[in-house]
């Protein structure tokens, strides 16, 4: 079964689509080329991440501050070493 008919994926695919350039062009890539590799644990920091407020999360990946929650710190730091490889 392809991913894109999964409604699972599919919901989070329209959830991670934030309508915020900077979000879309982190998650969606993220959500499409990773999230399937992820170990549930770091699959369900994604959801929570996704329930956050998209200033927050503005916030977090352009390092100006960051979560609280580590489990959100965990989320962000992922996708931000994802994009930029040391």
């Amino acid at each position: 079964m392809s991913e894109k008919s999964n409604p699972e994926f599919n919901r989070l695919w329209w959830h991670s689509r934030r309508g915020m350039l900077e979000l879309d062009v982190l998650l969606l890539p993220f959500l499409e080329e990773a999230y399937r590799s992820l170990p549930e644990e770091d699959q369900q920091c994604y959801h929570k991440l996704l329930e956050c407020e998209d200033t927050d999360m503005f916030e977090w990946f352009m390092q100006r501050s960051e979560p609280d929650d580590p489990d959100l710190r965990r989320i962000v730091k992922l996708i931000l070493d994802r994009v930029q490889p040391d």
